[in-house]
């Protein structure tokens, strides 16, 4: 199909829905943390990440389905989708560990540390140098994490760095997908990533294994249909605005957790977290847009 052509079939407002379908799916995410958190007082980790990807699996399976079983799975790149499965579920494991125990807004920043965390990824896995100009927001964001986590200060803790993992997850899983959609469908890569993320997680959910209460059914059945969502309106996006454009709506996520943790935990930043926020933020937004210029 001519690029032209397929270019002229999105609506002339094709910007505003874009950004307003990565708003959406950041606005779910942070719903999804919430509600883990909330949960986190019924549920043991391993529980609510095996119920995640068993709800986002049964509901990828209808596309399977349609588009011819097991045939439509066939992958000249199945160690690619086994590294984005385990990392993408480790991410979520991590992040919804340190939720029990630290602010929702210090673990979703840490958790958007990923965009920084990318060039250092690709410099060991595909030994990719990084640009001299890309350096400067890489020193900046991650002055803010070292704010943040205050090494010797009482106010972090390990349960910080727990969450800074997440982001390191995140990152892994960021480049691993950016290798499959050179070749892979998008519904083939979410599909391997929900069936092997919850072969992942289900050795630690037996090892875990606790009874689930009914009171926390519907929380759980919430938070994997509300992830499935997430990641199609996420996928969807994309379709009408580029990822350097996209990227920086994942920050909306932590003005979303601090108005959540406000209203909810009646917590409030302190400034240490707040400055950490802004320099991690302005790292991440010129690392993309130089990655932008460069492009151009």
């Amino acid at each position: 199909m001519n690029n032209d052509s397929s270019v002229n079939l999105l609506p002339t407002n094709s910007l505003q829905i874009g950004l307003a379908l990565g708003i959406a799916t950041v606005f779910l995410g942070s719903m999804v943390a919430a509600s883990a958190k909330h949960l986190s007082n019924e549920l043991n980790t391993s529980t609510i990440v095996l119920g995640q990807y068993l709800v986002c699996f049964l509901m990828s399976l209808p596309w399977l389905i349609k588009h011819g079983g097991l045939k439509a799975l066939n992958t000249q790149r199945p160690w690619q989708h086994i590294i984005r499965g385990i990392s993408g579920c480790a991410c979520f494991y991590t992040f919804f560990v340190a939720l029990r125990h630290i602010p929702l807004v210090d673990a979703t920043l840490l958790r958007n540390t990923a965009p920084l965390i990318v060039p250092l990824v690709i410099l060991f896995w595909m030994r990719v140098g990084i640009h001299r100009s890309s350096w400067l927001p890489l020193i900046i964001g991650f002055i803010g994490i070292a704010v943040i986590l205050r090494p010797g200060e009482q106010g972090a803790s390990i349960w910080h760095l727990v969450g800074f993992s997440s982001g390191v997850g995140l990152a892994i899983s960021m480049v691993s997908t950016r290798v499959l959609a050179q070749t892979e469908p998008e519904s083939r890569i979410l599909f391997y990533y929900y069936a092997i993320s919850l072969m992942f997680a289900v050795p630690f959910f037996i090892a875990n294994y606790e009874p689930i209460p009914h009171s926390a059914w519907p929380w759980l059945l919430g938070i994997g249909a509300a992830m499935y969502f997430t990641f199609a309106l996420y996928t969807r996006a994309y379709r009408y605005v580029k990822a350097s454009i996209l990227a920086p709506t994942s920050y909306f996520a932590v003005v979303f957790a601090g108005l959540l943790d406000w209203i909810i935990w009646d917590h409030l930043p302190d400034i240490w977290v707040i400055c950490g926020t802004i320099l991690v933020i302005s790292g991440g937004i010129l690392s993309l847009y130089i990655a932008n210029t460069q492009k151009g």
